[in-house]
Formats: structure tokens, sequence, C-alpha cells
């Protein structure tokens, strides 16, 4: 097979044809290009436009539209939760954030700065397997804890985290609680009127959708969430997020949304299959181990190593299956993965361990050639 197989829709999806399509229709003279804070025709038309995209996104996420706020990537709508919230409530003797060492970058970093303002961040101990210990939350969450910030689905790792437990813990000790959904939104059908979630923060382009587009919700409730906008400006967004709105791109994510949310169901039993197909084929190499839990982990991810196997000598050898060796905000540096060294691993066998992560655009015909190329590639490896 000397095409390239794309196995890294954890990172990024290309956009769906569908999806292109409809964009096209905000770009030009032809179609609707204005600028949505204009109070002309067009930009009446593109307000109305980018209303409608977001009543569906809101119908879809089982919240109101007024619930929905646009960002340009899941790491603004990460930064504006978790800084919003701080910044809202700094003079309030709340001044802990509890998180979980396994979290993206996104959250880790914001955490990071918010210490330099005083900001205690206590880290929740995972279990063996990634998943948050829950019994530990309960403990750790204290009078002066003002928000849990925890993902539903690992990047790396792929596992769950219960955030509808997490949500009635977090409600029942009176604070925020913000969640991650990059990784399910699109790929797991999520009810938010029936959660207590807070906060939550996904991106388009994790779904088919573009790069550049983000949500972040925020629940209307009693008392009145306040966040701090980051960005100053012309008060789009009411006020939240200033910044001309990218109707393509609000459409495009709409769109692409709709499509996931269609094909939900059958979509998550095809890639079911082709992960246990996977595993069931390689899992009898010697040497080979499982990041995580397969049972407990979304099936759009799997994270293997291989004893004695350097990763990026593997990645070479195979190098027209686009894979990876961790989390893509960590690609630009020699770091190794935050998440395999919070499951206890050693440096030696995060080197060996890589990110396969299936999408709408992988085939059995795809699997079945990644499992012959890794069988004859470790092998080759070793005798080398």
């Amino acid at each position: 097979m000397n095409k390239l197989i794309y196995l890294d829709y954890a990172s990024t999806t290309p956009i769906d044809k569908r999806v292109l399509e409809k964009m096209n229709n905000y770009l030009t003279t032809k179609g609707l290009f204005g600028n949505s804070s204009s109070s002309n025709y067009l930009g009446r038309k593109t307000k109305n436009e980018i209303e409608n995209a977001r009543i569906r996104i809101a119908n879809i996420l089982g919240s109101k539209q007024e619930e929905i706020f646009f960002t340009s990537n899941a790491t603004e709508s990460i930064n504006l939760a978790i800084k919003g919230i701080i910044y809202s409530y700094f003079n309030n003797k709340k001044k802990y954030i509890i998180t979980s060492s396994m979290e993206h970058k996104a959250v880790l970093e914001t955490c990071n700065f918010l210490k330099k303002l005083g900001i205690k961040i206590i880290y929740i101990t995972n279990s063996n397997i990634g998943v948050l210990n829950l019994n530990l939350l309960k403990e750790k969450i204290i009078n002066k804890t003002i928000l849990v910030s925890v993902m539903h689905i690992n990047n790396e790792i792929g596992t769950i985290n219960n955030i509808k437990n997490i949500g009635n813990i977090c409600k029942k000790k009176n604070v925020f609680f913000h969640v991650d959904a990059t990784q399910s939104i699109g790929k797991y059908s999520l009810n938010l009127k029936k959660m207590n979630i807070d906060l939550l923060s996904f991106s388009a382009h994790k779904f088919y959708g573009p790069k550049g587009i983000g949500v972040l919700y925020v629940k209307k409730k009693k008392p009145k969430i306040i966040l701090t906008p980051l960005l100053h400006g012309g008060g789009q967004e009411k006020g939240l997020r200033s910044g001309t709105l990218a109707t393509h791109q609000i459409i495009g994510m709409s769109t692409a949304l709709i499509i996931a949310d269609n094909e939900i169901k059958k979509e998550k039993e095809r890639i079911k299959i082709l992960k246990k197909k996977f595993w069931n084929e390689i899992r009898n190499i010697p040497g080979i181990f499982l990041n995580g839990s397969f049972k407990n982990s979304s099936p759009y991810i799997i994270n293997i190593g291989c004893k004695d196997i350097f990763n990026k000598i593997l990645m070479l050898e195979m190098n027209n299956i686009i894979i990876s060796s961790s989390s893509a905000c960590n690609s630009n540096k020699y770091n190794t993965s935050h998440v395999l060294k919070s499951l206890g691993l050693t440096k030696e066998l995060i080197q060996s361990s890589i990110r396969i992560s299936f999408g709408r655009f992988t085939t059995e015909k795809e699997i079945i050639y990644l499992i012959k190329e890794l069988h004859f590639f470790i092998k080759k490896i070793r005798q080398s």
C-alpha cells in the first residue's frame, strides 16, 4: 500500500467535503461574507446565520442557545473558562483549583500561570489505568476550592472519566465544574440538561470541521456564572469574547456536528470493531503492552508500547502510516509524555509507546495493513 494511511485523528481530522461545501457559501461575494456586527442588510443576514448555527449546536448538546459562546479553539475556551472564573472571583476566599496531572497542556499550563497569582493547584491522582479517583476528589474538595477542571476523554490514552458523577460531586460541594470535552464532542452524545457541568470546552477540528473555531459552554444558572473576558474590543459574544465572528468556521462547525451526531452510533460501533480487531491481532507480539484501559476507553484511541523498540524509529520505518508518539501539544518539545509518566511508566517505556487513533475514513483494509507492518517492523528492528 503506497498511499498515506492516516491514523492520527485524535490530533486533527480532515474537513468533511460536505462541511467544506457549506462553508464556501460564506466566503465570497456570491455568498454571505458580511460582518455579523454590522447593522446593514448583509450584516443582519450573516448574524442570523450565525445564530441559527448556535441553535443547532445547542440542540445537539442539550443546552440553550445563550449558553454557547464561540472562540478560536478549545485552548482558548479552556483558558477563558479557568482564568475567567479565577479573575471574576479573585477576591473570594476560594482560591483552590483541582485538576489532574493527566490533563491537556491547555489546562496544565493555564494552571501553572495562575500559580503565579497565588492560586493553589491540587492535582488528583489517577488510577493505574488513567481514570480520576472520585473518592480522592471528594476528600480534596474543601471550602477554599472554587473550580474542578477535568477532561472527559484523555487525548493520549483514551480513558474515560465519569463526568456525570464528578459533576454531582461538584454540585454537592458547591464548586464550579469545567470539562475539557475536546475528544468526546462529535463522538459521544452528551445531554447537558441532565448533567451538572458549569463550563465545557471543545473545538471543531476534532470532528471533521475547520481548525480555528471552538466553543465554550457556560451554564445559565442562578446565581449567574461570571467570567472575566480575556479579550477586549467590540463586545461580541455578549462581551465575553470580543472579535469579528468567523462566519464560515461557525457554519462549518455546526454542519460538522450535525453530520457527526447523525452518524454517531453507527460510527462508534464500526470503530469499536476495528479497534478490537487491531488489538487482538497484535497483543501477542512479544513485549507489547497497552497503556490505559481497553474496556474503559474511547474506541477512537489506543496507546500501545513495545519493549526495547524506540517509537521514533518504528514511526520512521512505517513512514506511510501517520501515527504519533504523544499528544500534538508535546510534539515540538523534547518532553516525554506527561500522561504516560502519570501512569508510572519509565522513560524507556514511554519512548517505546505510540498512539493510534481511528476515524471516519479509517478502513478495515488499512487496519489489516497496519497490523502486518507492525509485526514486520518490530521484528526487523529487534534483529538489527
